[in-house]
């Protein structure tokens, strides 16, 4: 089974130094590209110089992580892409218990290993830890993380079970069903795609799972940090578009109205907590989404499934009744 792993970049010289070696060490099996989005360092030069064997594809801008891989996906022909962040540390035999998936598992199309953090090895990291999930409003949250309350690795989600979303940081697709869904959607620009993407999978009864036994480390945070407004205005911004696109039609204004509400709470909560350019950033994400409304109801597709959540309110849980993590939440019987 041929995999190609794909590593996009953008001004990640110092990344690409730290953490390619351990793509090159451990991933034998694998033709290994760097996908770039023009940067303007040092970063393609490096590769060339000191990584030969890693093939490189040159977007003509910086068109973040959707189109920046539909792009460079066009190039490549491999059964499976494993889509990786240039922040990842990958382990020894990590690709080994996905391609045996993939070959053993023919309806399985999307698969995401177990995520930890690279500065504190035993935790999962916030970016998709154990496999993803969102509640009815949209809000996801994953196994081993709720919000900012990040759970320590005890083996408690050593599994390989069915999730809902994968990661974006280290996601493995057929290259066949990538194709399928005409890959990520542009307009996200960067945050929330991969869910996205995995939405419109589930809604064609496509099988996506977690794989406890692959183990990569992500460092998190390298492109836009945590406390960045953009990235604020991006999530708030592309869940609302990732909604209008893939609720079932009965469920959509109701939904999306709570929701912009909700929204409108947080913004609040910002102006209270003196974070004011988060505050603008709310405000900036609903402008977007006004403007893109009825060109995202345009992408929907023939069929929305009403099962797309795994709980109604997420933000109750957590917010209201103070349950913090994930496995004191839900028992180990997933959808």
């Amino acid at each position: 089974m041929e995999i190609a792993v794909v590593i996009l970049n953008w001004n990640g010289l110092k990344l690409l130094e730290q953490f390619l070696p351990s793509f090159i060490q451990y991933s034998p099996q694998a033709t290994i590209y760097v996908a770039d989005n023009a940067s303007t360092d040092n970063s393609i030069s490096f590769v060339k110089d000191n990584f030969p064997t890693v093939k490189i594809i040159i977007n003509k801008k910086n068109f973040g992580f959707a189109q920046g891989y539909n792009e460079a996906l066009k190039h490549i022909d491999a059964e499976i892409y494993a889509l990786v962040n240039s922040d990842v540390e990958v382990t020894e035999n990590w690709l080994k218990p996905i391609i045996e998936t993939f070959e053993n598992e023919p309806k399985t199309a999307i698969i995401q290993p177990k995520i930890l953090d690279f500065k504190r090895k035993e935790y999962f990291e916030y970016a998709g830890a154990a496999g993803g999930f969102i509640d009815k409003y949209g809000y996801p949250f994953c196994r081993g993380r709720i919000f900012d309350t990040v759970e320590k690795d005890n083996g408690q989600y050593d599994d390989n079970c069915k999730i809902f979303w994968a990661s974006g940081a280290c996601f493995f697709i057929r290259s066949s069903v990538f194709k399928n869904l005409k890959g990520f959607d542009p307009d996200f620009f960067a945050h929330q795609e991969e869910i996205d993407l995995c939405w419109r999978a589930n809604n064609k009864s496509y099988v996506i799972k977690y794989n406890s036994q692959s183990v990569v480390y992500h460092l998190g945070g390298a492109t836009l940090q945590k406390i960045n407004s953009k990235k604020t205005e991006l999530n708030f911004r592309n869940s609302l578009l990732m909604l209008t696109k893939n609720l079932p039609k009965k469920q959509l204004f109701s939904v999306i109205f709570i929701r912009l509400v909700l929204d409108g709470i947080a913004a609040i909560q910002f102006f209270f907590q003196g974070k004011f350019k988060h505050m603008g950033a709310v405000l900036k994400a609903h402008l977007s989404f006004y403007s893109l409304f009825y060109l995202h109801l345009t992408k929907r597709g023939g069929y929305q499934s009403e099962k797309y959540y795994k709980t109604k309110s997420i933000v109750y849980l957590y917010f209201i009744n103070k349950i913090k993590l994930f496995s004191t939440i839900f028992d180990r019987s997933l959808f």
